[in-house]
């Protein structure tokens, strides 16, 4: 090998180690931010995002199917909305977040919840094609790489299945989306990216076939449906 491919190839290596250390210790902010927001999130979360939340499940429970990955399930406050046909499984990255889940299904005797695991969805531990429908609320831009989530749950999904977004995504312009680029700066501490945009995500083969809807309050949510 010629000194010079040495030098690339350990230039390559020392940029996916960077890459990869950035995102271990974006992963690791994330879930501190999680575990201080676990106690008080029902209570601040709940009504704000309770008319997405719902039109996600509503959205599910239409398609066909019966085996859901519901991915970032936190609190496990959409579990209650599914149809008692859905098989859920549920996945969060913060051990907080589940415990309190756990409590909910347990209260509410939610026996159509399969499994509530500790996983990143970024690289879940599923085999290939288990899953009739995935979906995913308030986690896209929480994630370090949102476009390994989708590949992810491409993966998981069935071929002709249906993969399920709720999420904010940022305007382009206007005093909204001045806003979300300052707040963008706090992401660490409040848990997700301001300004996350739709092409962060989503090829624009993507966007031109998914149906999307826009949610309360104030538009601040889109639900986006993909086939796989």
């Amino acid at each position: 090998m010629s000194a010079d491919l040495q030098r690339q190839g350990k230039g390559e290596t020392s940029l996916s180690n960077f890459t990869e250390s950035a995102a271990n210790s974006e992963m690791a902010a994330i879930r501190s931010a999680y575990a201080r927001l676990a106690g008080q999130y029902d209570r601040w979360f709940g009504p704000i995002l309770g008319h997405a939340r719902r039109a996600a499940v509503s959205a599910a429970n239409r398609h066909p199917g019966s085996d859901v990955l519901e991915v970032g399930v936190g609190t496990g406050l959409a579990l209650p909305f599914y149809s008692p046909a859905k098989r859920i499984t549920g996945i969060d990255m913060s051990s907080e977040m589940l415990q309190q889940a756990r409590g909910r299904v347990t209260g509410l005797g939610l026996s159509n919840v399969i499994d509530l695991l500790e996983m990143d969805a970024q690289a879940s531990r599923f085999p290939d094609s288990q899953f009739d429908l995935a979906v995913a609320m308030f986690v896209a831009s929480v994630v370090p790489d949102p476009a390994s989530l989708l590949r992810e749950l491409r993966r998981v999904v069935k071929p002709g299945g249906t993969i399920l977004f709720v999420n904010h995504f940022a305007r382009e312009r206007g005093p909204l989306g001045w806003a979300e680029r300052r707040l963008a700066r706090a992401s660490a501490r409040i848990g997700w990216h301001s300004d996350f945009r739709l092409e962060h995500m989503f090829a624009p083969a993507d966007l031109a076939t998914a149906s999307m809807t826009t949610l309360r309050p104030f538009g601040l949510f889109r639900l986006v449906e993909l086939q796989n």
